[in-house]
């Protein structure tokens, strides 16, 4: 059981490890470094291990929906916690912890400046452990339960373009709704949504993801260059499959999300939805989503997400496989995973069975 003070060193760590976490996706550092001081600079927000919490104790998630590509994007800090508020007003029940969706350089982040501005406690805990492409790989496998009904808020955008939204319903029909708000608002919006309980969450999020970006970041920031590199994929039981030159870029920005290719040396190739999602050289595939598959750059160890990638960038490619992470029950689900093929065009689900 424990509370755990957050401070400025406390958000640098949770940010760059939360980069590496996010796979290629999950936000810009830049970002998340602002969000976390702004929090910081209005209040202080408390992080709460599991333990801490009731088994009913109503858990709210908070995200980032969207292509971080997008040339139009625009979400405020104050659009998050105005998200949180429409969501509360919806429910109209007490929320006693914030969780975000997943591990990212900005959603790691997610709800420290809601939790600064109401007092309302951070869990340390995220629907995944790890970046995913899709609001129902964030949802705790809510999917799985027809019963359940989705609540949804969303902020995001600015001049005619801004919007707030608050949409009840299926997971499925609710999660393509927001997806659409967030092309509607230039790219981005800032969400609340699906109140758990502490037990469902615990049952199917991942516990201790927050901490585990905080040590991440630690081990990486402790170091410089290939050092930091080699203490990031040892923390992490993975590897560095190769370092070199990247020759061909592409991206599309399409429906919400970032699509594309990385390829580097001509021989190792990466597809990525958002988030890196497979790894191959000359055709032999190195490693599938959802393990993790991220990019740094080669000398100062700075992670790359997968919409920074520039021709000519020297990088190094890192690899943890799946059960080395901290992942959520919908990295198990197939339903939930064929998406992924229709997307990037590459089998997948015969590597994640």
């Amino acid at each position: 059981m424990a509370k755990i003070k957050l401070d400025e060193k406390m958000v640098e760590y949770a940010v760059f490890g939360g980069a590496v976490l996010g796979g290629g996706g999950g936000g810009w550092i830049e970002e998340g470094l602002q969000i976390g001081r702004l929090a910081l600079e209005i209040g202080q927000p408390e992080l709460l291990t599991v333990d801490e919490f009731q088994d009913d104790d109503l858990l709210v998630t908070v995200s980032m929906v969207g292509a971080p590509a997008a040339k139009d994007k625009f979400v405020m800090p104050v659009h998050y916690a105005k998200a949180l508020e429409i969501l509360s007003q919806k429910i109209g029940k007490p929320i006693k912890g914030i969780n975000t969706n997943e591990n990212g350089a900005g959603t790691t982040i997610n709800g420290w400046f809601q939790s600064a501005i109401t007092g309302i406690p951070l869990v340390d805990l995220a629907c995944n452990g790890r970046a995913h492409p899709t609001g129902a790989m964030g949802s705790l496998n809510l999917s799985e339960i027809e019963s359940y009904i989705s609540h949804q808020a969303a902020v995001g955008g600015k001049g005619s373009n801004y919007l707030e939204m608050i949409i009840s319903g299926s997971l499925e029909k609710t999660a393509s709704m927001i997806r659409k708000a967030s092309v509607e608002a230039g790219g981005l919006v800032a969400v609340a949504r699906n109140p758990v309980t502490l037990a469902y969450a615990k049952e199917n999020g991942a516990a201790g993801a927050i901490t585990q970006a905080i040590e991440i970041g630690e081990a990486l920031l402790a170091y410089q260059g290939e050092a930091a590199i080699d203490s990031v994929v040892t923390k992490l039981g993975g590897k560095v499959i190769t370092t070199g030159t990247v020759t061909d870029f592409q991206l599309e920005t399409t429906g919400g999300f970032d699509v594309g290719t990385v390829r580097m040396d001509d021989s190792f190739e990466m597809t990525f939805w958002n988030e890196y999602m497979t790894l191959e050289k000359n055709g032999e595939r190195y490693a599938t989503f959802p393990d993790l598959i991220m990019t740094l750059d080669a000398k100062t160890a700075r992670p790359i997400v997968s919409a920074a990638i520039e021709k000519g960038q020297q990088l190094a490619i890192i690899a943890v496989p799946k059960k080395k992470l901290l992942l959520s029950s919908t990295m198990r689900n197939v339903k939930l995973m064929k998406p992924i093929e229709e997307i990037i065009k590459k089998s997948v689900l015969q590597y994640i069975v």
